[in-house]
């Protein structure tokens, strides 16, 4: 411990400071959230809609799929609009039409620009004047704003609904016929809709900013940037210079040369052990991997042709049953599922290893059960997802058996519990190989670290029960992003440093001292900005300027540690070539090398592209988000998991070699095929939309009218081709599991240890 004391305070301090940082701006969230008024009255007493109702429209919104339909303060899907924005821009100018006839008697183009100029002033201070009486919770809107509204939910009940007028405008959207079918339920929906649009044209008590920190950019009402957020967007960029020139020097300075690469051992020190029975049962764990992998990749080629034939598939309709809402929400929970079961499956074959080389009593039972719960919970959630977004559940049961309509966390609450609870089965499973290691003599801060690991993947996915089916939007968010990003984005990565650290060690490929002092420090840097980081989510949910400071200052850090992965690529690279038989695991390295690439270009480059306020202000919610999303969530974690899998599958198959020819294929044509979607469509098409949000605002940038150009749909139909690679890499690597579970006969004889003894003679 006395060696590596310094490191672990400094990673203790960090976490201390960050999570106090990352509480106590909650309890800001909880504080300054946008409030809900008690009641909606107009000018002349009539009861508009209550908190009631407006809560009753966000479950009927969560209901149909939420953030799988269009997006809301600019979170969720990106074929339909903002539905913030959107409301906001249609009221603005009914608003305006009316007054218009009442002013002046003719329409609100033919008024002269004078005229447009004294009305424009009047929309801009009823817009943002905050009427809202926290006294008695009631806001009070104008009869000609209460007119503008009705008109407004009009629209979007008949959008929502099967009228026949609007079936073009919703299969431009992907959005299903009926897509709500009560229409009490939709109009509870426009008040929900309504309620998002005014925390966004308000300006908060005791400031110049919207209670979205005047987001969306919306020219009518004079929504734009605020000075604080250009002020701490430089300053992000700064921290972001120095952060990488202050790592630069530590490394070249502080980083110790001296010691020597231990001589590596003449035969795989994994490959001795023998294999225990629970690690013999995780080939079903890896046919779950690549099964969902592969539905997951179908899923994504159906949802992107959504975005050019919005309710069909090459002139089937396919809308009805299996719309843009539902595969759009498979994809995503099917990657979470596949991804989580690639790192559960590491942990459970590393867990006989660190316990000697044996099994604890009743292992390959519990492996058994956890694989049976978790086959249980994705059945579950995805026949929930289906039944609610069909609106064949009952509305009262859609949030815990259906669909909770957040992005990333849309499976049902029950489904929820259960997963939460397969991965504390899969914490505890864990411990009962680590615990007796650890009560050994010898250094174990290596395996403290993966243990520390362990525990926060085990027990941080629970965050998601802080919130309910009607919880404030706000603080809603709060929490999902603990999830998404804190458990996915800090403590997995934590997770995967160490576990790779702890392979190369067991392996005798790098010394237990340089494993172990590297992941200590990339866990300080992890969660350095990691953890506050979370705030860069937040900006304009609701909270205020302090959260976006933190945000923006820390979400600049998580950039930093990127900037050295260059170097692990090459590290990680280099170990293939210390023994013969680094030969037997050659492409699971391959793989482990792209995760080091994507983690740079695709969390590091395109993940701070949108990250400084200011620059997210005009692109949060355009297709620059799913840019970085895909090169981050597969880049990163995909290829991770891909790569655990192929090493647990040489191991547990020792008898199998790697198809070359195909492993050649899968890898290359699965970056190429990234590559491909990401720089010749979602990229240029993000770019493009930056440009309609910037100068016109967005909800142009999200409008049927720019969406259906024929530039955007040339180059979502170019798409194609980058998803067609990437499918055939993807399949290839699908077919080189089954065949190593299935048939490691067939394979080529291995590269045996007595040939590798051989050589090195």
């Amino acid at each position: 411990m006395a060696d590596y004391r310094k490191l672990w305070w400094i990673l203790i301090a960090i976490l201390a400071i960050t999570f106090t940082l990352l509480g106590y701006f909650g309890r800001e969230v909880y504080r300054e959230a946008p409030p809900i008024p008690d009641q909606v009255v107009s000018a002349t007493g009539d009861l508009l809609m209550t908190e009631e109702s407006i809560l009753d429209g966000q479950t009927a919104w969560q209901s149909m799929g939420g953030m799988q339909v269009g997006s809301i303060w600019g979170h969720g899907a990106y074929q339909a609009p903002d539905w913030t924005a959107d409301w906001l821009h249609r009221e603005l100018e009914t608003w305006l039409e009316i007054a218009a006839q009442e002013e002046f008697g003719q329409t609100w183009h033919s008024l002269s620009g004078q005229q447009q100029n004294a009305l424009q002033y009047d929309l801009k201070t009823e817009y943002r004047t905050n009427t809202y009486d926290d006294a008695t919770g009631t806001l009070h809107l104008s009869d000609r704003r209460t007119r503008a509204i009705a008109e407004t939910a009009d629209y979007y009940s008949r959008l929502f609904s099967d009228a026949p007028e609007l079936q073009s405008t919703r299969a431009s959207y992907a959005m299903k016929e009926n897509t709500l079918p009560s229409p009490e339920r939709r109009q509870q929906m426009t008040e929900f809709f309504f309620w998002t649009a005014w925390a966004a044209a308000t300006e908060r008590p005791g400031s110049n900013g919207t209670y979205t920190n005047n987001w969306p950019h919306e020219p009518l009402i004079d929504n734009k940037p605020s000075g604080e957020n250009v002020v701490w967007s430089v300053i992000s960029v700064i921290l972001l210079i120095a952060g990488v020139g202050g790592l630069i020097w530590a490394w070249a300075f502080l980083r110790k040369h001296d010691e020597d690469e231990p001589a590596p051992p003449l035969r795989d020190p994994i490959s001795v052990l023998a294999l225990t029975p629970s690690q013999r049962a995780l080939g079903k764990y890896l046919l779950l991997v690549v099964g969902l992998f592969t539905f997951q990749v179908m899923l994504g080629g159906f949802t992107a042709h959504y975005t050019v034939e919005g309710q069909g598939f090459y002139g089937i309709n396919t809308s009805e049953w299996f719309p843009y809402s539902l595969v759009r929400t498979w994809h995503i929970q099917a990657a979470l599922f596949w991804i989580a079961t690639g790192f559960l499956a590491a942990g459970l074959f590393l867990a006989p290893i660190i316990n000697g080389g044996k099994d604890p009593k009743f292992q390959k039972l519990g492996v058994d059960v956890l694989f049976w719960a978790l086959v249980v919970v994705v059945g579950g959630s995805f026949i929930g997802n289906f039944l609610a977004i069909a609106q064949i559940m009952p509305p009262h049961l859609s949030f815990w058996l259906g669909h909770q309509g957040y992005e990333f966390v849309d499976l049902g609450r029950l489904w929820q519990i259960g997963k939460f609870l397969g991965i504390v089965f899969w914490l505890v499973l864990m411990l009962r190989g680590i615990v007796p290691a650890l009560r050994q003599p010898g250094d174990k801060n290596l395996l403290a670290l993966l243990t520390a690991s362990v525990v926060a993947i085990g027990l941080f996915y629970g965050a998601g029960f802080f919130y309910g089916e009607r919880t404030h939007i706000s603080i809603m968010e709060y929490w999902r992003w603990w999830i998404v990003h804190l458990w996915v984005e800090g403590f997995f990565e934590v997770f995967a440093t160490a576990a790779l650290a702890f392979i190369f060690c067991s392996m005798g490929l790098v010394s237990r001292t340089i494993a172990t002092s590297a992941s200590l420090a990339s866990a300080s840097l992890f969660m350095l900005g990691g953890v506050p980081g979370t705030f860069h989510h937040l900006y304009f949910s609701g909270t205020t300027t302090p959260v976006m400071a933190v945000g923006a200052t820390f979400s600049a850090l998580e950039v930093v540690p990127l900037v050295v992965l260059g170097y692990e690529a090459w590290e990680n690279w280099r170990l293939k070539t210390r023994a013969p038989w680094m030969e037997n695991i050659r492409w699971p390295l391959m793989f482990f090398v792209a995760v080091a690439f994507w983690n740079m270009l695709g969390a590091g480059v395109l993940g701070f592209m949108i990250n400084p306020p200011i620059a997210l202000y005009y692109i949060q919610g355009l297709n620059t988000t799913p840019t970085h999303a895909h090169a981050a969530l597969f880049g990163v974690y995909g290829f991770l998991a891909l790569g655990f899998t192929l090493l647990i599958l040489r191991y547990i198959r020792p008898s199998i070699v790697f198809d070359e020819r195909l492993m050649k294929i899968s890898f290359w044509w699965l970056n190429i095929g990234l590559v491909l979607m990401l720089f010749t469509s979602l990229l240029p098409i993000g770019i493009i939309q930056f440009l309609a949000s910037a100068s016109e605002g967005l909800w142009y940038a999200r409008s049927e009218a720019f969406l259906q150009s024929d530039v955007l749909q040339t180059l979502r139909w170019i798409r194609t081709i980058g998803d067609v690679v990437f499918i055939v890499g993807a399949l290839g690597v699908t077919w080189q599991v089954v065949k190593g579970i299935f048939f490691p006969n067939l394979e080529p004889a291995p590269y045996s240890d007595d040939e590798a003894i051989s050589e090195r003679a």
